[in-house]
């Protein structure tokens, strides 16, 4: 079960009320996202859980119930932990007929115990090179870094307003310089965060050890110029109780860098434009 912590007003009454002029995309927390345009909407990593306490404690609020959601074209997914393919949040956007797409190791090892709650002829895997349309965005899957993954991958989404790139939680990477090569990157999003102490219940409910899951300030900085980012915002930094990190000092460490040229902190909830830099306000606000 979701339970959303914000009722159902920031799906119905900003993310699904909003007509983008062009590709605009909403931070869902952790390194979740609803890429919308005039005509279409796809979810990206969308997680709307609890965490598992001890081990993963959610610190920030649950934007949406899933079951709210009335418009949604495709699931995309980069690997197969649980943050990332999440049965109950995703379940509800597919099964009256939405593709999902992820790599093989999100159906075949998730990291959860449960129905996979994706009708089989919606279900499409996905691996570095594979190219798609959805509605009047073009979908290019590409490879990534996560040593945590079995085989995690990034996606490149392509509109005529601007081009989105989406990491996952992978660190600086090979296949990134290849990506820079080839597409002119307008906006992306890279997983920040600490070393902390974790309690990996799996193994030993009993005893913490320290877990790195995410980049620190260099690896970000690295990545972000493998890609010629534009525009970068780090995102991931929010969600789990001990591993957070602020993600305004990532300005320190790339202030010396070719790229990105514009570093965006980016809050649950906010909305970004591909086509220009900045926030863009919540929709009651704009109009009032």
């Amino acid at each position: 079960m979701v339970h959303s912590t914000w009722g159902d007003w920031f799906v119905r009454d900003e993310i699904e009320a909003t007509e983008p002029n062009g590709l605009s995309v909403w931070y869902l927390g952790c390194n979740g996202y609803v890429l919308r345009t005039a005509e279409t909407t796809v979810y990206l990593d969308p997680y709307f859980g609890d965490g598992s306490p001890p081990r993963t404690i959610r610190m920030i609020p649950i934007p949406i119930d899933p079951t709210d959601a009335t418009l949604c074209d495709a699931v995309l997914v980069t690997h197969e932990h649980i943050d990332h393919i999440h049965p109950p949040s995703y379940g509800p956007l597919v099964e009256n007929g939405t593709e999902i797409h992820a790599p093989s190791a999100s159906y075949e090892s998730p990291d959860y115990d449960g129905d996979l709650r994706a009708p089989d002829d919606k279900r499409y895997t996905v691996e570095p090179g594979d190219e798609f349309a959805v509605g009047d965005l073009t979908i290019h899957v590409r490879g990534a870094n996560d040593p945590d993954a079995i085989e995690p991958v990034s996606y490149v989404v392509e509109h005529d307003s601007g081009t989105f790139f989406a990491a996952g939680d992978s660190r600086p990477a090979d296949a990134f310089t290849d990506i820079a090569d080839e597409f002119d990157l307008d906006l992306g999003v890279l997983a920040f965060g600490s070393v902390g102490n974790i309690v990996h219940t799996e193994d030993d409910p009993t005893e913490a050890r320290p877990t790195e899951w995410y980049n620190d300030g260099d690896q970000v900085a690295t990545a972000a110029n493998q890609l010629e980012l534009d525009r970068l915002a780090p995102v991931h930094w929010d969600m789990w109780h001990g591993v957070g990190a602020d993600p305004d000092a990532i300005a320190d460490h790339v202030a010396s860098s070719r790229y990105p040229n514009v570093v965006e902190t980016v809050r649950i909830g906010d909305r970004l434009d591909v086509s220009e830099p900045g926030v863009v306000q919540l929709r009651d606000v704009r109009n009032h």
